[in-house]
């Protein structure tokens, strides 16, 4: 039975559909402040299936990111003392802890690598403002570290997308299975280092 195949293939089509944008700007807005599925996941296909536009696609990500990162650090400065215990529930305390961390010894700085990196951004924008960071300063970083990150994955996978989509469609459910194993080997690693 083949699962990753069809998967990819559906994946494809919907990042041709004409509201595309619109689904990827919601993804880029939710997870800078509360989703967890980074807009990578849309943003790739889209740059693959649409190489055209690219930087268009880039820039709605950057854009619809940094503004829910607004969100994320309002939700931080209006109302931490909330948010905190579903942030610890939800198995982000040592991260939170390691954010804040950072920030104190980083200060704006960490906002920009945060945005880059594949850490969730979601515990940079809710800590800057549950530490009252300037706002400014907070956004000009996240417009930097974002849109680097993003512009540099769909730049990338829109110049390379049409000559690998061939190649790497025969091999998608290997990949799709050895992505599944890294994660499972990931999640054991982890557990063991918890105890």
């Amino acid at each position: 039975m083949k699962l990753f195949e069809p998967l990819y293939d559906r994946v494809m089509q919907w990042s041709r559909h004409r509201h595309a944008p619109r689904y990827l700007a919601a993804l880029s807005f939710a997870e800078s402040s509360f989703f967890p599925v980074p807009p990578d996941v849309m943003l790739a296909p889209m740059a693959a299936a649409r190489p055209d536009r690219s930087v268009r696609l880039a820039f709605i990500t950057t854009v619809f990111s940094v503004l829910g990162g607004v969100l994320g650090y309002l939700i931080g400065w209006l109302a931490f003392g909330l948010v905190e215990p579903w942030v610890v529930s939800a198995g982000y305390g040592d991260r939170l802890e390691t954010a804040r961390a950072w920030f104190d010894i980083w200060g704006v700085w960490v906002v920009l690598i945060a945005g880059f990196s594949p850490v969730p951004y979601k515990l940079f924008t809710i800590t800057a403002g549950a530490l009252s960071m300037a706002l400014l300063p907070f956004v000009i970083a996240s417009f930097i570290g974002r849109g680097a990150r993003f512009f540099a994955v769909a730049l990338l996978i829109g110049w390379l997308g049409p000559r690998v989509e061939r190649q790497l469609r025969p091999y998608m459910e290997w990949l799709g299975w050895f992505t599944v194993l890294l994660l499972a080997v990931a999640a054991v690693i982890y557990q063991m280092q918890g105890r």
